[in-house]
Protein backbone atom coordinates (compact mmCIF):
# COMPACT_ATOMS: atom_id res chain seq x y z
CA UNK A 1 0.00 0.00 0.00
CA UNK A 2 1.76 3.28 -0.71
CA UNK A 3 2.25 5.94 1.36
CA UNK A 4 -0.75 8.20 -0.45
CA UNK A 5 -3.64 5.38 1.19
CA UNK A 6 -4.40 5.14 4.55
CA UNK A 7 -4.07 2.19 6.10
CA UNK A 8 -7.17 0.84 8.35
CA UNK A 9 -7.72 -2.77 10.74
CA UNK A 10 -10.10 -4.75 11.73
CA UNK A 11 -11.26 -3.89 15.32
CA UNK A 12 -10.76 -7.53 16.57
CA UNK A 13 -6.44 -6.93 15.35
CA UNK A 14 -6.70 -3.38 16.90
CA UNK A 15 -7.29 -4.67 20.79
CA UNK A 16 -4.92 -7.82 20.05
CA UNK A 17 -2.19 -5.07 18.98
CA UNK A 18 -3.16 -2.54 21.95
CA UNK A 19 -3.44 -5.68 24.40
CA UNK A 20 0.69 -6.67 23.10
CA UNK A 21 1.55 -3.08 23.87
CA UNK A 22 -0.14 -2.67 27.00
CA UNK A 23 1.79 -6.27 27.95
CA UNK A 24 5.17 -4.80 26.27
CA UNK A 25 4.90 -1.65 28.55
CA UNK A 26 4.81 -4.13 32.11
CA UNK A 27 8.11 -5.14 30.80
CA UNK A 28 9.29 -2.10 30.61
CA UNK A 29 12.84 -0.91 32.18
CA UNK A 30 11.78 2.45 33.66
CA UNK A 31 13.86 3.06 37.33
CA UNK A 32 13.84 6.96 36.94
CA UNK A 33 10.63 8.15 35.59
CA UNK A 34 8.39 5.56 36.33
CA UNK A 35 6.97 5.69 32.83
CA UNK A 36 6.62 2.92 31.09
CA UNK A 37 5.75 2.32 27.39
CA UNK A 38 5.04 -0.23 25.41
CA UNK A 39 4.64 -0.18 21.65
CA UNK A 40 3.52 -3.25 19.17
CA UNK A 41 4.14 -3.33 15.32
CA UNK A 42 2.00 -5.20 13.52
CA UNK A 43 2.97 -6.67 10.04
CA UNK A 44 1.66 -7.98 6.73
CA UNK A 45 1.76 -11.73 8.17
CA UNK A 46 -0.55 -10.84 11.10
CA UNK A 47 2.51 -11.28 13.23
CA UNK A 48 3.14 -8.65 16.11
CA UNK A 49 6.68 -7.22 17.52
CA UNK A 50 6.68 -5.61 20.67
CA UNK A 51 9.12 -3.65 22.66
CA UNK A 52 9.24 -1.54 25.44
CA UNK A 53 11.22 1.54 27.01
CA UNK A 54 14.58 1.16 28.48
CA UNK A 55 16.23 3.40 30.29
CA UNK A 56 19.54 4.07 31.65
CA UNK A 57 21.22 5.99 34.48
CA UNK A 58 22.73 7.96 31.84
CA UNK A 59 19.55 9.59 30.68
CA UNK A 60 20.71 10.71 26.85
CA UNK A 61 20.81 6.74 26.03
CA UNK A 62 17.81 5.96 26.82
CA UNK A 63 15.50 3.80 23.80
CA UNK A 64 11.94 3.99 23.83
CA UNK A 65 9.79 1.24 22.81
CA UNK A 66 9.12 2.20 19.55
CA UNK A 67 12.69 2.35 18.59
CA UNK A 68 13.46 -1.12 20.46
CA UNK A 69 10.02 -2.99 18.38
CA UNK A 70 12.20 -1.89 15.38
CA UNK A 71 14.99 -3.36 16.17
CA UNK A 72 13.91 -6.34 16.91
CA UNK A 73 12.04 -6.66 13.50
CA UNK A 74 15.14 -5.81 11.88
CA UNK A 75 16.90 -8.40 13.87
CA UNK A 76 14.17 -10.40 12.60
CA UNK A 77 14.59 -10.12 9.21
CA UNK A 78 11.70 -7.91 8.86
CA UNK A 79 12.49 -5.06 5.98
CA UNK A 80 9.55 -3.80 5.80
CA UNK A 81 5.27 -5.00 5.50
CA UNK A 82 4.54 -2.54 8.51
CA UNK A 83 0.68 -1.96 8.96
CA UNK A 84 -0.04 -0.82 12.03
CA UNK A 85 1.78 0.73 15.31
CA UNK A 86 0.12 1.11 18.54
CA UNK A 87 1.80 2.74 21.69
CA UNK A 88 0.62 3.39 25.28
CA UNK A 89 1.90 4.83 28.07
CA UNK A 90 1.25 4.47 31.99
CA UNK A 91 -2.72 4.51 32.72
CA UNK A 92 -1.31 6.08 35.98
CA UNK A 93 0.16 9.24 34.75
CA UNK A 94 0.25 12.40 33.22
CA UNK A 95 -3.17 13.87 32.01
CA UNK A 96 -4.68 9.85 30.73
CA UNK A 97 -4.52 11.50 26.70
CA UNK A 98 -3.62 9.06 23.63
CA UNK A 99 0.64 9.37 24.31
CA UNK A 100 2.37 9.38 20.50
CA UNK A 101 5.90 8.56 19.16
CA UNK A 102 8.25 11.11 19.62
CA UNK A 103 10.15 12.78 16.85
CA UNK A 104 13.55 10.14 16.50
CA UNK A 105 10.53 6.87 16.51
CA UNK A 106 8.71 8.98 14.10
CA UNK A 107 11.89 8.78 11.91
CA UNK A 108 12.92 5.21 13.29
CA UNK A 109 9.19 4.40 12.01
CA UNK A 110 9.47 5.81 8.98
CA UNK A 111 12.36 3.93 8.23
CA UNK A 112 10.94 0.51 8.30
CA UNK A 113 7.70 1.37 6.81
CA UNK A 114 8.98 2.96 3.45
CA UNK A 115 11.78 0.17 2.83
CA UNK A 116 8.16 -1.83 2.07
CA UNK A 117 6.26 1.72 0.85
CA UNK A 118 3.80 1.83 3.39
CA UNK A 119 2.03 4.15 5.50
CA UNK A 120 1.04 2.38 8.75
CA UNK A 121 -1.60 3.81 10.84
CA UNK A 122 -0.96 4.28 14.21
CA UNK A 123 -2.74 3.75 17.30
CA UNK A 124 -1.90 6.75 19.88
CA UNK A 125 -3.63 4.75 23.19
CA UNK A 126 -4.90 6.77 26.09
CA UNK A 127 -6.78 5.76 29.42
CA UNK A 128 -10.48 6.50 27.61
CA UNK A 129 -9.67 7.63 24.03
CA UNK A 130 -7.73 5.85 20.74
CA UNK A 131 -6.02 8.28 18.50
CA UNK A 132 -5.87 6.61 14.95
CA UNK A 133 -3.42 8.58 12.75
CA UNK A 134 -1.52 8.02 9.84
CA UNK A 135 2.19 7.78 9.95
CA UNK A 136 2.81 10.22 7.35
CA UNK A 137 0.50 12.62 9.30
CA UNK A 138 2.74 12.35 12.16
CA UNK A 139 6.09 12.84 10.23
CA UNK A 140 4.90 14.74 7.02
CA UNK A 141 7.38 15.15 4.20
CA UNK A 142 9.68 12.63 5.97
CA UNK A 143 13.32 11.80 4.86
CA UNK A 144 13.68 8.19 4.37
CA UNK A 145 15.64 5.90 2.01
CA UNK A 146 14.38 7.04 -1.73
CA UNK A 147 16.36 10.20 -0.77
CA UNK A 148 19.96 8.66 -0.69
CA UNK A 149 19.33 6.12 -4.45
Amino acid sequence: MGRGAKMTIESETEDRLIAAARSAARDAYAPYSDYRVGAALLFDDGSIVTGSNVENASYGLALCAETVAVARAFGEGRRGGLRAVAVVGPMDKGDGLPITPCGRCRQVLNELAQLGGTDPLVLCVGNDEVRRVALSELLPHAFGPAHLG
